[in-house]
């Protein structure tokens, strides 16, 4: 692809740098997973330093980035075939944020992008399924109108061009919001040098019965275990799994649906682990049978994970162990050493699936607000919600545990307590929000359990993963090091 001057408008197709601070994670994945050889749709990147650019020109795109932008784009028309803007199978794109640290569900994403009331009837027509394109175009009308527009109910610009521009300036635009905000403070990320944007050909996992659309990770994220994990929807996009909207089904159900995909899904995730050489998350979608690879990352984990996952990855001679102690956090070790359980706690009142181990007791609040304000006065807050989304990220923050009515274990919600070690339990059933509000309950995001009042315990704080990290630590020891400094007194005790 020919660029001007700008540099910085770049195709996804394994040339570009492999620079993850200026093509941001997401773009930087796909750009990898293309230099594989693995089937991801084609697309482009707006770099980081252009949403400095954005913000600088006063939140509007600059008009030489935007010449760039429709000259990557005409690309994308050459590569699928297909014209944006026009029928009757027109070229639809989305927009996705994506910065050099991954923060899943922090920045905004429009799907679906390109459509007008006018190419659904052609779309229709062209596929000979209309419910499907009425499908689409609803989809897209309800994004783009909640993140471009600030109201779900508003319609898109008629113009396919003017819809793409005014949604890049919205995902720069995300940026600056309060959860980016946040979630920056809360893993201690600074700054940040901005979001890129990534413009991809669209597949539809909504598009038949053989479509469908699943998060996957190479290895439990919860316990560390060497298996695929992850759930499935079919006739679904990205955003029905990770907004935790609804209850999807486990990846094993996938198996047992699919075989041949599951096993084309399984080969490409042990290619990426051992591309990373880590634990990975993978998007995927299946459109009509074929399965596209659409975002890989190293992906977030509880701390027992962690711990499990360096000392195996050192088993497998994939890392070093002076590696595997750089990726576990004293925060992490300290979860672990201060491990809490659930005793004598009779029958569950609710039951759903663990997301993010650990135990813990608080309030029942339903508002985040309100979970906000009484975790601000120092009482522990449960936040017990139909579905979480980003929005609800600082009340989660704040919160001893996590519970949700619907939704699935890689949904944002369960990727964020994971990734903080707050105790996360999803899918419990409808109308539990507002039969525990107030209530003091206990959460055993291991199990899945929500119990009646206080019924927490101490663990005994002893893990085998935590005493073979602390056979890699270097002798003689750094007096400073805080594995040392958190771990070593207790591992001595533990294997005494």
């Amino acid at each position: 692809m020919t660029t001007t001057h700008t540099g910085h408008v770049l195709a996804l197709d394994g040339s570009a740098p492999a620079d993850r601070e200026l093509l941001g994670g997401k773009a930087f994945s796909v750009n990898r997973m293309q230099a594989l050889g693995l089937p991801v749709p084609p697309a482009f990147a707006l770099a980081t330093p252009l949403c400095g650019t954005y913000h600088d020109a006063g939140g509007h795109l600059p008009d030489d980035v935007w010449r760039d932008t429709l000259a990557a784009l005409e690309q994308l028309e050459r590569e699928t075939g297909k014209r944006f803007g026009q029928g009757p199978f027109p070229l639809l794109v989305s927009v996705r944020s994506g910065a050099a640290q991954s923060m899943p569900g922090m920045m905004d994403t429009v799907l679906n992008l390109g459509l007008t009331e006018a190419l659904v009837t052609d779309l229709g027509a062209a596929t000979g399924d209309p419910a499907w394109a009425h499908d689409t175009w609803q989809r897209f009308c309800t994004g783009y109108g909640e993140i471009v527009l600030g109201d779900k109910a508003a319609l898109p610009p008629a113009d396919p061009y003017d819809q793409l521009r005014e949604a890049i300036g919205a995902v720069f635009g995300s940026w600056t919001n309060d959860r980016v905000a946040a979630y920056r403070r809360r893993h201690g990320l600074g700054a940040g040098g901005g979001t890129a944007v990534t413009v991809q050909a669209m597949v539809f996992g909504n598009r038949d019965e053989h479509s469908g659309t699943g998060v996957v990770f190479s290895r439990d994220p919860a316990t560390g275990e060497r298996k695929l994990f992850g759930e499935w929807l079919s006739r679904a996009q990205g955003e029905d799994v990770v907004s935790g909207e609804r209850t999807p089904e486990t990846i094993t159900q996938f198996a047992a649906h699919d075989p041949e995909l599951y096993r084309q899904l399984a080969e490409i995730a042990e290619i990426l682990e051992q591309e990373h050489r880590d634990l990975v998350d993978i998007e995927f979608t299946v459109e009509s049978g074929r399965l596209y690879m659409l975002q890989c990352r190293s992906g977030k984990r509880s701390a027992r994970a962690a711990v499990r996952i360096a000392v195996e990855l050192v088993r497998e001679g994939a890392i070093s162990e002076a590696e595997a102690l750089e990726r576990v956090s004293a925060e992490q070790v300290r979860t672990l050493l201060e491990d809490y359980t659930v005793s004598g706690a009779g029958e569950p009142i609710a039951r759903g699936v663990g997301a993010g181990p650990g135990a813990a007791t608080g309030t029942v609040y339903t508002d985040t607000d309100a979970a906000c304000a009484a975790a601000a006065e120092g009482e522990s807050v449960v936040l017990v919600r139909p579905s979480t989304s980003p929005v609800d990220v600082p009340a989660m923050f704040e919160s001893v545990a996590v519970v949700t009515e619907v939704g699935g274990t890689t949904s944002h919600a369960a990727l964020v307590c994971r990734e903080i070690g707050v105790p996360c339990v999803v899918g419990c059933g409808t109308g539990l929000s507002a039969e525990l509000d107030g209530r003091t309950v206990t959460v055993d995001g291991t199990t899945g359990t929500i119990y009646d009042g206080d019924t927490l315990a101490a663990g005994d704080g002893q893990d085998e993963y935590l005493t073979a990290l602390a056979g890699f630590l270097p002798d003689p020891l750094p007096a400073d090091h805080p594995l040392v400094l958190l771990a070593q007194p207790a591992l001595e005790d533990s294997a005494r």
